[in-house]
């Protein structure tokens, strides 16, 4: 394993394979059998498949030539399902940005991709900016799909919609005389 800085300068642990024979290598399978031996810290957020590992001429490993994790999607035991609906779009954008993928399907597991608590840190907070909504960052443990959160993000606007126009209505009311509340109430009992 290797200890590389990504895009935004921060550390991320990468695992360079060399499989005994071909097969396919599915990122989720693998982290779900370290962490069984491993604390979450030390779990990579990437993996390599290499043919062989590249050495120097003192046959240590050359740090140096090994390549760059893909920014291409895992392999994950869910399908990739494009986004469909604008919330949907915009998550996965902002979770193919900090995870420093492609793209990101809909049911793809935030942390199967590589994702960990200051990734998901840096998710809520461009969650709460770009969308307006205060929600905390056990949301993202709690929701941790693209769909999911955009259910929880879709729940939260229609909710603070529904309070904005509840607080006009009651605002409107406040304003209103006795004799044109009674009014109107009574207007309603006949509508």
């Amino acid at each position: 394993m290797v200890s590389l800085n990504d895009h935004a300068g921060e550390q991320r642990l990468v695992a360079y394979l060399v499989p005994v024979r071909p097969t396919v290598v599915r990122a989720d399978a693998l982290r779900a059998s370290l962490s069984e031996k491993l604390p979450d810290h030390m779990i990579p957020s990437s993996f390599v498949v290499l043919d062989s590992i590249p050495v120097t001429s003192t046959g240590k490993v050359d740090r140096n030539a090994l390549p760059a994790p893909s920014r291409t999607r895992p392999e994950l035991h869910t399908s990739f399902v494009a986004p469909r609906t604008f919330f949907e779009k915009e998550l996965a954008q902002v979770w193919a940005e900090i995870l420093t993928l492609d793209v990101v399907g809909i049911h793809d597991n935030f942390f199967d991709l590589g994702g960990h608590s200051l990734a998901a840190t840096r998710v809520v907070s461009r969650v709460i900016k770009t969308f307006q909504v205060d929600v905390p960052l056990q949301a993202l443990f709690a929701a941790p799909t693209v769909a999911e959160m955009a259910a929880m993000v879709t729940e939260h606007q229609a909710k603070k919609i529904g309070d904005q126009a509840l607080s006009r209505v009651l605002a409107e009311l406040e304003s209103l005389s006795e004799d044109e509340a009674v009014n109107l109430l009574a207007a309603k009992k006949t509508i």
